[in-house]
């Protein structure tokens, strides 16, 4: 038996869906037979997204855009997403952005909607989704950090803040969660190419780790059933420029 067979049939819930890490984890869930829901800013490119993975891996995909800085629309992603299914069986927390800024440039509102997007969001989404995966006594929540939620770096104090909110949340779910089969998981790419990797300063765009090659990581770590646990993952470039 393939060691994805526990993922199939399962469904999927993703935020930032349509961007790089997102996407890449969206396309592979569905080849293995996830039904997905998806969100993020844009409906119009969750739709064409939507389509596209039906039409191709004949699963069940819907979607409901949202501006996760507004708490109203984050629970108003969690009623959409239990319509569609009782439980998501797995979520991945993708959503975020990226202030490349100093500390004295820095306003109040940035931080608020840094911590919005990349923490409270996933905060929530675990927090309401986790109840049904302890009742079937099966789960996986995967919070997509960073080399920045290990280290600081000049400029991005912002988001390095959030990034280590992420990963000592992970932690302290899967020590909480991991009695119940629910297995919590912070993955760490360095930079990736994407949207956000482009706002990177200093650095090769083109040394930039492949989304699909941090999605087939992804997925790999959560397909294990048995007790085998790889809690964290840093996703390391070979080559820095």
């Amino acid at each position: 038996m393939s060691k994805f067979e526990s993922l199939n049939n399962r469904t999927a819930f993703i935020t930032g869906a349509t961007g790089g890490i997102g996407k890449s984890i969206a396309f592979g869930l569905a080849e293995k037979g996830c039904h997905l829901f998806l969100t993020d800013t844009e409906q119009s490119e969750l739709t064409s997204l939507c389509n596209e993975l039906a039409d191709k891996y004949n699963v069940k995909v819907a979607s409901c855009a949202a501006d996760l800085r507004d708490l109203d629309a984050v629970h108003n992603v969690v009623a959409e997403a239990n319509n569609f299914n009782e439980t998501m069986d797995i979520v991945i927390n993708s959503a975020g952005i990226f202030p490349n800024m100093e500390l004295k440039d820095s306003k109040d509102k940035d931080f608020q909607d840094t911590f919005d997007i990349n923490f409270r969001s996933a905060f929530v989404f675990c927090r309401e989704f986790s109840g049904n995966m302890v009742k079937q006594a099966w789960g996986r929540m995967i919070n997509i950090g960073s080399s920045s939620s290990y280290n600081g770096f000049r400029g991005t104090s912002l988001y390095c803040a959030s990034k280590h909110a992420i990963l000592g949340f992970s932690r302290s779910i899967h020590d909480e969660l991991k009695q119940y089969n629910v297995r919590t998981y912070c993955i760490s790419p360095s930079s990736t190419q994407s949207k956000m990797g482009m706002a990177t300063k200093g650095q090769d765009y083109s040394t930039f780790l492949d989304p699909d090659d941090v999605a087939e990581y992804v997925i790999f770590a959560m397909s294990f059933d048995s007790n085998i646990m790889s809690e964290e993952i840093f996703l390391k470039r070979m080559i820095i420029r």
